[in-house]
């Protein structure tokens, strides 16, 4: 830059004839050459000082400087642990979320120092300010002064039985096989119903909360009065439901109508009891390969009788409760179409429309602050580089040291839209289920709580059946997603079993879960009355999924199954072939 000036000062002098052409000329005439002095920059600018909470990556905004130096070029530094600067934009660090919520101040004062092409400095003191954005699903009362207007113990309560029924079935019975407390197929059918529907007066009280080491709370019944699972399962409770399951409606297992959503668990139950009286006899089941089985909860077919249980469950309970129910607008006196304006019962913290919203959104099963979790947190696969510890699928958001059931833990299908999103991060057209539900069942909620006192409006309702559905596709399009990736597992599972393939590789333990969780999730999708795929195609998909896998017939052709039925969810969906594909 110093030669520049000093070219063009040369040029300028010759141009007005203060330079003579004389080599060597010392005339004391010519006047002396003064050279440019450098400036430094004398200001620091930043186009946008403030940044959203919980935005992991987020830009701030473009640093530029000041300089009576035209042309001059600075770059930019600072020392924060918060913030980098990349060229001339201001951004958060790697792995930096910020929580306006949780946070001793939403203002960061940072010192940022623009340096020119001649080392020349200016140092400024920016501002940047967080945004608190509302990212929590919290809702003061508009009736009880100091408390809130969030409660849906009852879905905690459901999401808990669930936990604690598989974590039974999958490692706690096969131990009390073993150790002789459990000795014949009623003992075993009755501790199964421990869980599913138990004694309100004799069991429900003592039900220990034991999936999880840290919770708040010790027993489900210090969460809430008494709740099961039976009574909540698709066609038991059919008040607001758009089909009648228990007669006739009940697709995907068989020819419709055949079974019912309770009498598949039941048969489910059925089967894991005689695989248990199996090894209460001492006889070692084989698979259709001939090969020993180890587990209690694995078939002789290709099924695991623990994932196909809690996933059937989890869609004919926590989502048919809450697409087809709480949701639902067109039974009067319930779901969206309940009151606002006078309290739920006699000193209720919330109205019943309020109520009604909190048991959807609680069956979702997502934290409060579900978006101040990133998608690795939310899944669960915290490791050393990416992710925080103490937020691996929960986190004590109020710092008692315990984990509160209620709103701190991420259950069921939340989760499985982060490990969703997770899969097509890196894709042209990547998902983002977690935060498409949240923010619409955060708005949806907002309308209620602003209106309490009064019916809504015309426009009011739409809008908050607009929220709802929103929330409801996001959850539909992560199951879906879910089972395309399962789809995409079996085909795996069965690649050694195909034409080519080395039996040798072929892993029965991986298929029959895989095809468990595919087939479980995959039935649920009926019990939504948003359900995007038409009845014919949710049909045909289960045809071709069957009620187990084939492992010694014409594997081929049931791999081509799979990959038809994905391709009919996919075009339902209309979902990126890229993300199909890799899910």
């Amino acid at each position: 830059m110093q030669l520049n000036r000093t070219v063009l000062a040369t040029t300028i002098a010759l141009s007005l004839g203060l330079l003579t052409a004389c080599g060597g000329s010392d005339s004391s005439d010519s006047p002396a050459t003064t050279e440019p002095t450098n400036s430094a920059p004398t200001d620091i600018s930043l186009s946008d000082s403030t940044v959203d909470e919980n935005t992991a990556g987020a830009t701030v905004g473009t640093l530029s400087a000041t300089d009576s130096d035209a042309g001059d070029s600075h770059t930019f530094s600072l020392t924060s642990d918060q913030f980098v600067i990349d060229g001339t934009t201001l951004k958060l660090a790697d792995g930096v979320v910020l929580d306006a919520d949780a946070a001793e101040s939403t203002e960061f004062t940072l010192a940022i120092t623009a340096t020119d092409g001649d080392g020349a400095t200016f140092t400024k003191d920016v501002t940047v300010t967080v945004n608190d954005i509302m990212d929590r699903y919290v809702f003061d009362s508009k009736l009880n002064d100091g408390e809130s207007s969030v409660t849906y113990t009852g879905q905690n309560a459901r999401h808990i039985l669930i936990a604690e029924l598989n974590q039974y079935i999958s490692s706690t019975l096969e131990a009390e096989i073993d150790s002789n407390e459990l000795t014949t197929k009623d003992e075993v059918l009755a501790k199964l119903n421990y869980f599913y529907n138990p004694d309100e007066d004799t069991q429900y009280p003592d039900i220990a909360i034991t999936f999880i080491d840290n919770s708040k709370d010790g027993l489900i019944s210090e969460l809430t009065g008494y709740k099961n699972l039976t009574d909540k399962v698709a066609g038991n409770d059919a008040t607001g439901q758009h089909e009648d399951w228990n007669n006739g409606a009940f697709a995907g297992w068989g020819a419709k109508g055949s079974t019912t959503p309770s009498a598949l668990i039941d048969m489910l139950f059925d089967r894991l009891a005689d695989n248990a009286v199996a090894k209460i006899n001492g006889e070692v089941r084989q698979d259709v390969r001939g090969n020993d089985i180890s587990k209690v909860y694995i078939d002789e077919n290709g099924v695991d009788l623990a994932q196909l249980i809690q996933k059937f469950l989890l869609m004919s309970i926590t989502y048919s409760q809450s697409a087809d129910d709480y949701f639902g607008v067109d039974t009067e006196g319930k779901g969206l179409t309940t009151d606002n304006i006078n309290p739920a019962k006699d000193g209720a913290a919330y109205t019943n429309l309020e109520h009604q919203f909190d048991e959807g959104f609680g069956y979702f099963g997502a934290a409060r602050n579900y978006l101040e979790y990133s998608d690795v947190e939310i899944a669960g696969r915290v490791t050393e580089d990416e992710g925080r510890a103490d937020w691996n699928g929960s986190h004590d958001t109020d710092g008692d040291g315990k984990i509160d059931l209620r709103s701190e833990y991420n259950f069921g299908q939340s989760v499985n839209a982060a490990k969703r999103d997770l899969g097509t991060a890196d894709n042209a057209m990547p998902t983002d289920y977690t935060m498409q539900a949240m923010e619409a069942f955060i708005a949806g909620r907002k309308i209620i709580n602003d209106n309490v006192g009064s019916a809504l409006t015309e426009a009011q309702m739409t809008e908050l059946e607009t929220y709802a559905m929103a929330g409801v596709k996001a959850w539909e399009n992560a199951i879906v997603a879910t089972v395309i990736h399962y789809i995409n597992d079996v085909s795996a599972d069965l690649a050694p079993l195909a034409t080519g393939g080395d039996s040798a590789d072929f892993n029965y333990e991986n298929l029959a879960k895989h095809y468990s969780e595919m087939k479980g999730f995959a039935l649920g999708l009926q019990f939504s009355e948003y359900a995007v795929i038409s009845d014919e195609d949710f049909e045909t998909v289960h045809e071709l999924f069957a009620t187990q896998p084939e492992l010694t017939g014409d594997v081929d052709g049931y791999i081509e199954d799979l990959t038809e039925a994905r391709d009919i969810l996919q075009a339902s969906y209309e979902l990126d072939a890229d993300n199909v594909a890799n899910w």
